[in-house]
């Protein structure tokens, strides 16, 4: 594992009685950039993301190897000190944004309570907090939008105010688990250009998980294919799509839509789009 890694996991993940759902997988993300996990539905990737937040224990499942954060073992973390950890240090932010937020609380009760999880402080440093987390996110901060619920906004609101949750604390890690997969084409495009600009003004870092291989491309500058319950292969992007070399990964690769690529679009987002 490399030292300078903001995150470095080697682990198998298995539940009672049944095969291991992730085998010897190995992931490195570095400081403050955007690593992109790519697998079909079911290979396992929202299982890693629970894992590296420690939330499989409901689930009795077992993490067997190691999860190092920021030099701490994950794995062998106190419940009590992974719950500090969420929402500060790491962050989450789902693919379904409207049943993420509560229907029954007004957006600016969501946000307040987001950030008293993990600060003290005045309300007039917690407003103070939410606006710049809004503003973040091109969202407005005024007091019409504030009031709102979360059936009053839209699709791309929804994921804006919870980006702006994950957010507000400045966590080292954001994790965004097909973050973009319920959103239109327009709307999965700006979210992609906030994440992008997010991760480029804060230095935050992004596991970017996702079965979607252009908008990958679009953002990550690495990637590690996750494939029945293994990474069969990890790089850096344009390697990845230029010189695929597993068979899946191949595979992956030559069922992308042949479409014009953008002009301002990254090498391998061109690549993608070949």
């Amino acid at each position: 594992m490399n030292d300078s890694s903001l995150l470095s996991a080697q682990l198998t993940v298995r539940y009672p009685g049944k095969a291991p759902i992730l085998r010897g997988v190995t992931l490195e993300i570095a400081p403050g950039g955007i690593t992109g996990l790519v697998g079909q539905s079911g290979s396992g990737k929202s299982t890693l993301a629970l894992a590296i937040l420690g939330l499989l224990g409901r689930q009795r499942a077992t993490v067997e190897g190691s999860i190092l954060f920021q030099g701490t073992d994950l794995v062998t973390m106190k419940e009590r000190d992974l719950r500090g950890m969420r929402g500060r240090s790491i962050s989450l932010v789902l693919q379904s944004p409207i049943s993420s937020l509560n229907p029954a609380l007004r957006i600016c009760t969501q946000l307040k309570e987001a950030w008293r999880a993990h600060a003290n402080g005045t309300p007039a440093e917690c407003n103070a907090a939410i606006r710049a987390a809004l503003t973040s996110v091109s969202l407005p901060a005024d007091e019409d939008f504030l009031r709102k619920q979360a059936s009053q906004l839209s699709v791309g609101q929804a994921q804006r105010v919870l980006i702006a949750m994950a957010v507000m604390h400045c966590p080292a890690l954001l994790i965004a688990d097909e973050a973009t997969s319920a959103l239109d084409i327009i709307t999965q495009s700006e979210i992609l250009q906030l994440f992008a600009r997010l991760n480029r003004e804060t230095g935050m870092s992004i596991l970017y998980i996702s079965h979607d291989l252009p908008s990958v491309a679009e953002i990550c500058q690495r990637i590690a294919i996750l494939h029945e319950g293994e990474i069969v292969e990890s790089g850096p992007t344009t390697q990845i799509f230029a010189n695929p070399q597993h068979p899946y990964t191949r595979r992956l690769m030559s069922s992308l839509p042949h479409v014009p690529a953008r002009p301002n679009q990254s090498s391998a987002a061109q690549a993608a789009a070949k």
